[in-house]
């Protein structure tokens, strides 16, 4: 599977992130906090150079908090980076990230002059929402749907920080098999870009391996199935998705089980590990900056 999903606005934004880098003194890349590789963009670890990052984890409260933790020792790692687990809408989590940046450019703040910071993030990743928040109003807008953000815009917070928004980035071509499964499954790419019921399989089978319990509890099996596809079916029948004859309607259960998964149903769910993902920033630099 191969999801092919680069609109025309999303290498228009690569094109503007490379420009106005020159101008900023610190880069916020927002990852989803279930999947903090597949929802980075390997691009951007090239180009900030030796620019400080805060890597924020949103979606905090849908992801497993011990691999969350685990995570952020594991991208601390990385010269620069500082990493920090919110939920986006939180005034409280969001007011945390303007006292590291100060944290992270000392200097900068004693000249007094405003800290350029730039906001990254791929599509539906929660990164208008966290802009939002911390400027206390609406500025950017925010949806349900993936490349809500357009065009970059600048928002100034009044407290010594500009920030600076561009529009969602994904890399042009998801070959990374795994990554581009899970980033459908966490509702990361729009639902036209990929077969729902093949999604719905890996993602059974992720579940079945690392979180049984919660999914046993969820639709209230005293066992779990053997297969995949055993899974989505008995989902299936536990929620009604039936068809003429009593069979199982195997892609409105594929897609019931996602939709549950995205809305934190099944309970706190990681779908990265740091232990499974060594090296898997720089997959996809080449390619990108030579296309």
């Amino acid at each position: 599977m191969i999801i092919d999903w680069y609109p025309g606005h999303m290498k228009k934004a690569r094109a503007q992130i490379i420009e106005i880098l020159p101008k900023i003194d610190l880069v916020i890349e927002v990852l989803d906090a279930r999947l903090p590789v597949s929802s980075s963009n390997p691009l951007l670890q090239r180009l900030r150079g030796d620019k400080p990052c805060i890597k924020v984890l949103n979606k905090n409260d849908l992801a497993d908090p011990t691999v969350t933790k685990r995570w952020v020792e594991f991208l601390e790692k990385q010269q620069g980076v500082k990493a920090i687990p919110i939920e986006a809408t939180s005034r409280r989590d969001a007011g945390l990230i303007p006292k590291l940046c100060r944290k992270l450019l000392p200097a900068r703040s004693l000249a007094k002059k405003p800290l350029r910071v730039l906001v990254v993030g791929i599509p539906n990743v929660g990164k208008s929402t966290l802009i939002n928040t911390l400027a206390g109003k609406k500025i950017a807008r925010v949806g349900d749907k993936p490349a809500i953000t357009t065009c970059p815009q600048q928002i100034d917070l009044r407290n010594g920080i500009l920030l600076s928004d561009t529009p969602g980035l994904l890399w042009p071509i998801l070959e990374n098999l795994a990554g581009a499964a899970r980033l459908a499954a966490s509702g990361a790419i729009g639902d036209n870009a990929y077969d729902t019921f093949e999604v719905g399989l890996t993602t059974a089978q992720y579940l079945a391996e690392k979180y049984p319990a919660l999914l046993m509890k969820r639709y209230k099996l005293s066992e779990l199935p053997k297969t995949s596809l055993a899974i989505v079916e008995e989902v299936g029948r536990r929620r009604g998705c039936l068809i003429k004859g009593g069979g199982v309607d195997q892609h409105r259960a594929a897609e019931l089980l996602l939709r549950e998964l995205r809305a934190g149903s099944l309970g706190q769910i990681s779908l990265e590990r740091p232990e499974e993902a060594p090296g898997a920033f720089e997959k996809g630099i080449t390619n990108e900056t030579q296309s």
